[in-house]
């Protein structure tokens, strides 16, 4: 338990010292620890600051709740990441108004940068989950984390389907880090503990209040690259990630619905308005990888997951090219059985590296 962490923690539990105050006083005095030693009068120099913020400054460092917040994060095994850490996700701390502060349970990695929101309606239909469910399943196939909020309907399927599919997902929170909810997630919550993190920036304790969405929903718009809208009616709450993303220069995308249905309201709004309509993973990812190269400097590539293949499989793949073969041809080459050679190009469709065109015909996808 450092003093720093103490001071990061009580500044961010002071009465009416939200995201965007917090910032602000970084800015001016550089540490938590500088605020708390300076004068009214110099408090009273940062903009938005009134009297009686300036008042509930000089009463702190409020040590004894922030040690408090830390028995009780350390009970779950939380750690807190602060704005200045290194760890502190990048893309979040670029946006106008970051958390001071995140509440973390699991691992965050670095890998976790190239990321992809998937939000939706809470009252999804067997298209929704299907439709969602395939594009977590495909992005996190190329590496991608996927990101969601962990609530009823498509985020909760966003999650399951990340961690099914073999990749990481981040959740994160309206309420505390201790806190589950709903709570029929709970077996998902301890899921994400085990192949991601969930995040939060309220307090140990905190309960899922209505006003605690919006604020998580620029968080979750935040750490991605883009949002995925999946179902969601004319007030979803999804569209408010959406707006956020935009303001954030995010992509946003949204997956077309029936016409008529008032789940399809909110995505097919945001298609004229011009997000990108998206039928798979892949029309998201030839949005997102060229900028995703470019964030990480022209030496920075995914790595190919070619070079981990089994040596059969990488005889088929080498057999490949742009121009479709028939699987006659490739049995042929390749002299293996026709079993096991099917049995290889559906594990290499899964992987998405190669496609099949009717008539039993397969070429490298690229």
């Amino acid at each position: 338990m450092t003093e720093e962490i103490l001071d990061w923690l009580g500044l961010s539990l002071t009465p009416g010292v939200g995201s965007i105050l917090f910032k602000r006083l970084l800015e001016r005095f550089q540490t938590p620890a500088a605020v708390f030693k300076a004068s009214v009068k110099e408090l009273l120099t940062v903009e938005g600051l009134g009297e009686r913020v300036a008042e509930e400054i000089r009463k702190g460092p409020f040590e004894k709740a922030a040690e408090k917040e830390l028995h009780s994060l350390d009970r779950v095994g939380g750690k807190i990441i602060t704005f200045q850490e290194e760890t502190y996700p990048k893309r979040l701390k670029a946006i106008y108004d970051p958390p001071p502060i995140l509440y973390t349970r699991g691992e965050l990695r670095k890998e976790d940068h190239l990321a992809i929101s998937v939000v939706g309606s809470r009252r999804t239909s067997s298209y929704g989950r299907s439709v969602t469910e395939k594009i977590a399943r495909e992005l996190v196939r190329h590496g991608v984390t996927i990101v969601s909020g962990m609530a009823r309907g498509i985020d909760s399927v966003a999650h399951q389907s990340a961690i099914s599919g073999g990749g990481r997902t981040i959740a994160i929170l309206g309420c505390g880090v201790d806190v589950i909810y709903p709570p029929e997630n709970r077996s998902l919550f301890e899921q994400i503990l085990d192949h991601g993190a969930v995040l939060s920036e309220f307090p140990m304790g905190s309960p899922p209040e209505a006003s605690h969405f919006p604020k998580r929903n620029r968080v979750i718009s935040g750490l991605s690259l883009g949002v995925v809208v999946v179902q969601a009616g004319a007030r979803s709450g999804s569209l408010i990630t959406a707006g956020y993303a935009l303001e954030q220069g995010r992509e946003v995308f949204a997956v077309p619905g029936n016409v008529g249905f008032e789940g399809s309201l909110g995505a097919h709004h945001l298609i004229k308005e011009g997000a990108k309509l998206v039928e798979s993973g892949e029309d998201i990812l030839e949005e997102i990888l060229p900028q995703w190269q470019k964030e990480e400097g022209p030496t920075q590539e995914m790595e190919s997951p070619v070079k981990d293949l089994p040596e059969e499989e990488r005889k088929l793949y080498d057999l490949l090219g742009e121009t479709p073969l028939h699987i006659d041809t490739l049995l042929r080459e390749s002299q293996l059985e026709p079993g096991r050679a099917l049995s290889f190009l559906l594990d290499l469709e899964l992987k998405g590296l190669v496609l099949q065109s009717p008539g039993k015909c397969f070429s490298k996808k690229t």
